[in-house]
Parts: structure tokens; C-alpha cells; sequence
């Protein structure tokens, strides 16, 4: 295939692999946590480790990874103690992070603000070695946490209380899922772009759960969608000359409109299902409650991990 003679291309697609794996996996916890926006935020604050890496002449994503971490962490802090006036401090972390980062390349001897856009919307051209081989040590960190700790994580994710009742520690894990978080959001920003990359998180899953009722179906499915179209954005960037953020974003939620057109019938079948087994005394009168509701709300009994 053409596309997969250059060096260039066979770069950006791994990377789009990775960020198609990594993004959703950590993606259905701030879905389960009610936190969907949290990448968004923190793709603000990233912007300032952005300029200081081109500020500093450093590499822009390992910077953008150690200020994306350090402004997850302080989010966290401020969804725990914040109180009435956390949503103020958190809007000016958000927007102050952004016009950092605008202003540090400005400064910077080798960058502009024009500079910006590659990370802010993504871009094949601009994937160099050096950001496939962050992005694969950041990606596995990624893998590495959702999956190895997935029934801790999803504990506390479901219900903080019972996860301390528990012994969890429940403190260390919110901030291993803040930064977790944070190192996504480093992961993606070459391929889907700053402003974009907790559309990727965040929509996967949703489409995901459109058609599962456990949390594991669900996390495997929402790694496949994630996967599938980030390559199928990216090759349609690549032969269309288009943005590639955007195109992933657009393709992913497409699918989550398919998903949620076939899905409908599918609950409905399975309610009249439900409703005439309960008129016949078959399964009980609980057959009908959980069918049509998504797995991350449900309660953490009623879902396998």
C-alpha cells in the first residue's frame, strides 16, 4: 500500500494506534466518574508545557507531560477540597494554561503562535521520531495503569464510599486517574490535537455503551472504536488532505450515531422481552430494570470487570 512506504506515514499511523488504545481506556473512567470534560481541561493546561518546550528547546511533548500532570493533580485537589468556589479556580487554570502556552511560543526563538495549531487540531507532517518514541513509553504507562488496576479503578470510579469502606485508597487512586489522564492527553495531542483529544476519550465509550451492559465489553469495544477511527481518520487525512483531528473526531462520532440507531430497536425488543416475562412469572419480576441502562450506570454490582 502507498500509504505505508513512507517513514512519515508508517509513524503516524502507530501513533494513531496508540492514541486509539489509550484514550479511550482511561476515557471510560471520567465517563463512569462523571468527569467527560476533564481532558478537555486539562488539553488547556498542556498548552503551557507546549511553550516551554519550545521555549526551553526541549521536547514539547515530554514538557507538555510533566505540566499536564502537575495541572491534573491540582484539578483533583480542587474537586476534593475546592468546594462552592472550585468551578472559579479550575476556569482559571483552564483559560490561564492557554494563554501560557500562547505567550511562551511567542517568546520562544523558534516558535509563533502559528506554530500552535499543529498541536491544538493535530498534524501527520509533524510526527517525528522522537514523538512516536514518547508517545509508545507514555502509551504503555497508559495500558499499563487502566489495565492492570481496572477493578480498583473502576471501584472507585463507581462509588468512592464503598471503595474506602473497602481499604482502597481511594486518594491515590483519584490522582493515578487524574494523571493517567494527564499522560493521554500527551499521547494524543500529535494526532488529534489539544482542543479535540476529550472528543476521543469521551465518544468511544458513549458508543460503546450503546450497545453493552457490562463494564468489560464495554472497555474492549471502546479500545476497537478508538482504534478503528483513529486509522480511518488518519488515512483519510492522508489521502484526502485533511485535518486529521478533526476527521477522527467526525468519523468517531458518526459511529456513535449508528451505534445509538441500532441500538434503539435492540432495548426496545429487549423491554417487550423483559415486560412479557414478567406477565408469565418467568425470571422473575427483575428481568426488566437494567436492559436499557448504559453499564457505567448501573450499580457496581450488577456489572462485571
Amino acid at each position: 500500500m502507498e500509504i505505508l512506504q513512507t517513514a512519515l506515514m508508517q509513524r503516524a499511523l502507530l501513533a494513531a494506534v496508540l492514541v486509539g488504545i489509550t484514550a479511550p481506556a482511561i476515557g471510560i473512567y471520567l465517563v463512569q466518574r462523571r468527569q467527560a470534560l476533564m481532558g478537555d481541561g486539562i488539553g488547556h493546561v498542556a498548552m503551557t508545557g507546549v511553550g516551554l518546550g519550545f521555549l526551553l528547546s526541549t521536547s514539547p511533548v515530554w514538557m507538555a507531560t510533566l505540566v499536564s500532570v502537575v495541572g491534573a493533580v491540582t484539578m483533583e485537589l480542587v474537586r476534593a477540597y475546592g468546594r462552592t468556589r472550585g468551578d472559579i479556580a479550575l476556569a482559571m487554570l483552564f483559560y490561564g494554561g492557554m494563554a501560557g502556552g500562547v505567550m511562551l511560543v511567542s517568546l520562544s526563538p523558534n516558535g509563533s503562535p502559528g506554530v500552535l495549531s499543529s498541536y491544538l487540531f493535530g498534524s501527520l507532517s509533524t510526527v517525528s521520531p522522537q514523538d512516536v518514541t514518547a508517545i509508545s513509553v507514555l502509551a504503555g504507562f497508559v495500558v499499563l495503569v487502566t489495565v492492570g488496576l481496572r477493578r480498583q479503578l473502576f471501584a472507585v470510579s463507581q462509588d468512592e464510599e464503598f471503595a474506602r469502606v473497602t481499604g482502597l485508597p481511594v486518594r491515590a487512586l483519584n490522582l493515578l486517574i487524574a494523571v493517567t489522564a494527564a499522560v493521554t492527553v500527551s499521547v494524543a495531542m500529535r494526532v488529534v490535537g489539544l482542543l479535540l483529544v476529550s472528543a476521543l476519550m469521551v465518544v468511544p465509550v458513549a458508543a460503546a455503551q450503546q450497545i453493552t451492559r457490562s463494564f468489560a465489553v464495554t472497555f474492549v469495544l471502546a479500545v476497537v472504536i478508538g482504534t478503528a477511527v483513529t486509522l480511518a481518520g488518519t488515512v483519510t487525512s492522508y489521502y484526502q488532505d485533511v485535518p486529521p483531528g478533526a476527521t477522527i473526531v467526525l468519523i468517531a462520532i458518526a459511529v456513535f450515531v449508528a451505534l445509538t440507531a441500532l441500538a434503539t430497536p435492540l432495548a426496545r425488543r429487549r423491554a417487550r422481552a423483559a415486560r412479557s416475562a414478567e406477565e408469565t412469572g418467568v425470571g422473575g419480576g427483575s428481568a426488566g430494570l437494567t436492559p436499557d441502562v448504559p453499564a457505567t450506570r448501573r450499580p457496581a454490582d450488577d456489572i462485571t470487570v
